[in-house]
């Protein structure tokens, strides 16, 4: 008979079924086998991963169909993909606004970016306008919960694969507090960028690319391209008209080399605007039904358009936030421009801002 070491003792306690003592889930640990990333746990805590102390468990889920504006639909094979490794800190909303922390977590799993690499867009409004930054995709689950992402999210961030279909799960325990926070039990979304982590929905089933259906003109002969105005608009509603920054505007000044996908470097001159985000806080409610599935569109006075998430735009944990720029100075492309300061690209800043839109996918009960 073998003899039973301390280190294969530890290993044993691990595979045993443990409770949160804050938290009346059980939760079983998956036992160390042979290429299972059990194997890997650095209980000791004897190198600088500090992400590799526990056990990873595998979130079991069925099929994932990606259909919509593409010529090449079908499920995704993920054998091909490669695996990535994410960190994150979920918290979700509660019904009276306030929030509760759910847990911090290693996710394991196969990028958005990755996954939908291979699919040959076919976008339903290309000859009205080309461009991909009008694009977002719907996701749903088993259940048929729905929440979106722009295709800007996925392709355009400075820090790219941030997104991912999970496929595995370990908890970060305090080192102090032993904190074993709940586990899923199901493959998820996981959107490393949330602070309220209302997207990373649970076994997801569908994955559909769309374009944003609203029909804008497109001029691109305007010159000079100038808007003195832009307006906040939710439907056929107008909720603010903008000429002048609101008085005690908080301005920021962020540095960036501004570098467009086509005509590469702009400049390496930096921008002072506000927060977007501090301009709409007072007209669209920051709730679980607009986190989850509701999209701002910033329109040019050519009718150049850029598609963002109301979550990319309202709910960063990154503060890579998505800015507005006045340049009323500016004889070709003024007075005020969106500037998203998280992207690697420039496509999405739009220039000659004449409207932002706010639009629900999913119309409220």
């Amino acid at each position: 008979m073998k003899r039973v070491t301390v280190f294969s003792f530890i290993l044993l306690l691990l595979s045993s079924p443990l409770t949160n003592a804050n938290n009346t889930r059980n939760m079983t640990i998956t036992p160390a086998l042979p290429g299972n990333p059990v194997t890997s746990v650095d209980s000791a805590d004897r190198n600088n991963n500090f992400y590799d102390n526990t056990p990873s468990f595998p979130l079991p889920g069925g099929s994932i169909m990606i259909e919509g504006e593409i010529e090449n639909p079908g499920t995704i094979d993920f054998k091909n993909l490669v695996k990535r490794t994410v960190i994150v800190k979920e918290t979700l909303l509660n019904s009276d606004g306030t929030n509760s922390f759910i847990g911090a977590y290693r996710y394991d799993g196969y990028s958005l970016f990755d996954i939908l690499c291979e699919r040959i867009i076919k976008k339903k409004n290309a000859e009205e306008f080309r461009p991909i930054i009008d694009l977002y995709i719907e996701i749903e689950n088993a259940k048929g919960e729905k929440v979106v992402l722009t295709w800007g999210e996925i392709y355009y961030p400075n820090n790219l694969h941030n997104i991912l279909i999970a496929t595995d799960v370990a908890r970060i325990v305090p080192s102090k507090t032993k904190d074993l926070w709940p586990l899923p039990n199901e493959r998820k979304l996981v959107v490393v960028t949330d602070l309220i982590t209302e997207r990373n929905i649970s076994d997801p089933v569908k994955i559909t690319v769309k374009s944003w259906a609203k029909n804008i003109p497109v001029n691109r002969d305007i010159s000079p391209l100038y808007s003195d105005n832009f307006i906040i608009r939710s439907g056929d509603k107008t909720l603010e008209k903008i000429s002048d920054l609101p008085k005690k505007t908080q301005l920021e000044t962020i540095h960036t080399i501004f570098y467009g996908k086509g005509r590469g470097i702009h400049s390496t001159q930096p921008f002072t605007g506000m927060y977007l985000k501090d301009l709409l806080a007072k007209h669209i409610p920051f709730e679980s039904h607009n986190l989850k599935t509701g999209l701002l569109i910033g329109i040019g006075f050519d009718g150049y358009r850029a598609v963002y998430s109301f979550s990319e735009v309202m709910n960063r944990n990154d503060q890579s936030e998505v800015m507005l720029v006045p340049c009323k100075e500016e004889k070709d492309g003024g007075s005020y421009r969106l500037l998203p300061a998280g992207d690697f690209f420039s496509d999405r800043a739009v220039k000659a801002l004449s409207a932002i839109d706010f639009e629900n996918i999913i119309p409220a009960r």
